[in-house]
């Protein structure tokens, strides 16, 4: 069966220096993950969320649903500042509310609220419902390859053992 790949691949063969296999390859996956973002921003659309309040939400739960802004901020590669605009929002929205604490009283944590759990958990449930769909067209013996070819090709790049300047010097 011909996918978007193929076509792409038919366009440019021959007229590119690419082994075609690995063009195949990285296409695929960057097609996937290109689907993926669309299945994320369908989800947070259904739920009347935007993408940075679902990021913050998430690196909140991950963390217990209690962090320092300045813990949240290094999570999400952000100023102080830029930080402390997104947890007014999420605050005025009754998803976060910031807590003194009682040992340290200049210290502020964020804290998930109920309404903002319900709100990460609805967005989430959606996006596991659609990848799921779209993982299990394959068996579980194929899921299980896949996965391990996938974590093969990850640990190779975070190892660096791939080079990232593959120019001559």
């Amino acid at each position: 069966m011909e996918d978007s790949v193929d076509r792409h691949l038919a366009r440019w063969r021959g007229k590119a220096p690419f082994e075609e296999r690995v063009e195949a390859i990285v296409t695929r996956m960057q097609t996937l993950v290109k689907h993926l973002a669309h299945t994320k921003e369908a989800a947070l659309a259904q739920v009347g969320m935007q993408d940075y309040e679902f990021e913050t939400l998430h690196r909140l739960v991950a963390r217990d649903g209690r962090a320092t802004p300045s813990e949240l901020a290094a999570d999400l590669l952000l100023s102080p500042a830029g930080m402390t605009g997104r947890l007014d929002t999420l605050e005025k929205a009754g998803l976060v509310r910031r807590v003194r604490g009682v040992e340290d009283r200049r210290r502020v944590d964020v804290e998930l609220t109920p309404k903002g759990r319900d709100l990460w958990t609805d967005a989430m449930t959606i996006r596991g419902e659609v990848e799921a769909h779209m993982v299990h067209v394959l068996d579980e013996e194929a899921r299980a390859q896949l996965d391990r070819l996938l974590r093969r090709l990850l640990t190779s790049v975070e190892s660096g053992r791939v080079p990232w300047d593959t120019r001559p010097a």
